[in-house]
């Protein structure tokens, strides 16, 4: 049986393959500053994601908490793919959290793997309730997929779920504001009573469901 490290190395060495000059830069150029940053795309990490789940002497979940404490951007993205979403506790979901290091980072793990969690509802409320960044933006992206997914809140998760993202869409956070309108878009989706509700809401705070 393969060692985790080892694995963790070859992964990182076939980064270099896939490395795009470009991308890279764009990232550096709008801030994202990550200890190595290769500029793979998302497609290329993905096959790599499929051809490791075919190949793992090592458990998946093992492998992916490996990958999560690289500071590099592939490893992380690479881990949120790999993660068993029915195998992670929510303590470790937690730590998961606290660490995202970027937009991007939060915006992969919501859709690779915060969305699939058993528990996915609980803590998209519990995030979109907090005042920081990414814990917001995750909630919200959860709950936009959970709604698209045809998933209908109980009375007391409609109310939570309207006086958050009215909040948010008044909110600092320009990634957060857009976050929150998609899930309110998604929110109306669900059925007539419930795009009453958005276009009620958002008439409270001059703006228009599209």
């Amino acid at each position: 049986m393969e060692d985790i490290s080892q694995i963790v190395k070859e992964i990182k060495q076939s980064f270099r393959q896939m490395m795009d000059g470009a991308v890279a830069q764009s990232m550096r150029d709008k801030g994202l500053n990550y200890h190595l940053n290769w500029g793979a795309t998302l497609p290329r990490l993905k096959e790599k994601a499929e051809e490791l789940d075919q190949q793992l002497a090592v458990s998946q979940y093992d492998l992916a908490i490996a990958l999560w404490k690289e500071n590099v951007r592939e490893c992380k993205i690479l881990s949120t793919m790999l993660m068993p979403a029915d195998e992670m506790l929510p303590e470790v979901c937690d730590i998961w959290m606290e660490q995202i290091p970027s937009q991007e980072i939060a915006e992969q793990v919501a859709f690779n793997l915060w969305q699939h969690l058993p528990y996915a509802p609980e803590k998209a409320y519990q995030w979109i309730a907090t005042d920081k960044e990414y814990y917001q933006l995750c909630g919200f992206h959860v709950l936009a997929r959970l709604f698209m997914n045809g998933q209908e809140p109980n009375e007391r998760g409609i109310n939570e779920f309207i006086d958050q993202a009215l909040a948010a869409l008044q909110g600092p956070f320009i990634s957060v504001r857009k976050s929150a309108m998609q899930s309110i878009i998604r929110f109306s989706e669900l059925g007539l009573v419930y795009e009453r509700l958005a276009k009620s809401a958002l008439k409270s705070v001059n703006l228009e469901l599209f």
